[in-house]
Parts: structure tokens; sequence; C-alpha cells
């Protein structure tokens, strides 16, 4: 008896040690930075649905829209942000929700983010079949993943990254 309550108590501690990695998996949110690595923005994530749902608020951007993907590699080294990687892309898709080749888009591709005349931008957008989770649709996977904004406006379309021009800001998607 005395046997089987202490396995019993072994059993739950473990269940309770597991909980915490469970939610941490629910959301997620990265702190976005310009060339210069000043922090100008953040994003929060949070699963949705078939996806995951992001909530950008940003400043100090040029007026007009940009390009914003979530890109394959969780490094956000300045100034160029080239250590990002490409676009998050497990599938092997095309760019671009407007491409016209099968298929399409990235999981990474996101919509353009309109910046104010102040400089300033709140979007969400949707991201369909990212997961928080485990596997390769994950934004977790080996290496992670990160947010990158672009100079120009994403034109949906071309490969690989709708001719959005430089790489302007970025953050580390992160737990």
């Amino acid at each position: 008896m005395r046997f089987r309550i202490l396995l019993g108590l072994a059993g739950l501690a473990l269940f309770s040690a597991a909980l915490p990695s469970a939610a941490a998996t629910k959301s997620a949110h990265a702190d976005i930075v310009n060339a210069q690595g000043t922090k100008i923005g953040t994003a929060k994530i949070a699963a949705a649905g078939k996806g995951v749902k992001i909530v950008v608020t940003i400043s100090q951007l040029t007026p007009g829209e940009h390009g914003i993907h979530i890109h394959t590699v969780g490094k956000c080294e300045g100034p160029a942000f080239t250590s990002a990687g490409g676009h998050f892309n497990p599938t092997s898709a095309h760019h671009g929700t407007h491409n016209t080749q099968d298929p399409h888009p990235h999981l990474g591709d996101l919509m353009n983010l309109t910046v104010d005349q102040n400089g300033k931008a709140k979007a969400t957008f949707l991201a369909k079949g990212v997961t928080l989770g485990d596997g390769s649709e994950s934004l977790f996977h080996d290496g992670g993943t990160s947010l990158v904004i672009h100079a120009k406006a994403d034109d949906l379309m071309s490969d690989p990254s709708g001719n959005s021009g430089d790489r302007i800001a970025c953050g580390v998607i992160e737990r």
C-alpha cells in the first residue's frame, strides 16, 4: 500500500512538471530590433485554430507597406539580418498568396505591414499551418525562427521573397 502511494505521488510530480512546458507552447513573442540593434517593436504570437496569430506593434519605420515574413532561423544579427535564413517553408511551397504555381504560399508568408505617417504600425496576421508545438511546421523547430520586416512591400507572388527588398528589422521568436 505504501509503495502504491509513493508511486502515485511520483507520477503526480512528473505530471505536474510537464504542465508548465505544455502551457509555454500556447504563446510566444519576439522583440523586434532595427539594423542598429535598437528595439523598435514587439510581436505576440498565440495558437489560433489551424495556425498562429501574430500581433505586431512597431515604430520607427518608413511610412508605407513593408513585407513581413517568418524566417527559418532564430538569429537576428544586424545590420542585414541574413542570419535569419530564408522564408520558413517546410512544405517546399512557392512564395506568395497570389502565386499561380502550386503549392503556395510558404508557411512563413504574411500579408504586408502598413506603417502610418508617424512610422508606427499595429497589425494582426494569421500564419496558417504553423504551430507552436512539435514538428517541422513548428516555430520552435531545431534552430528556431524569426520575424523579419523588409524595406519594401511584398508583391505576394514572386519567388523567393516577393521583391520586398532589404531586411530592415528582425526579432527572434521565443517561448
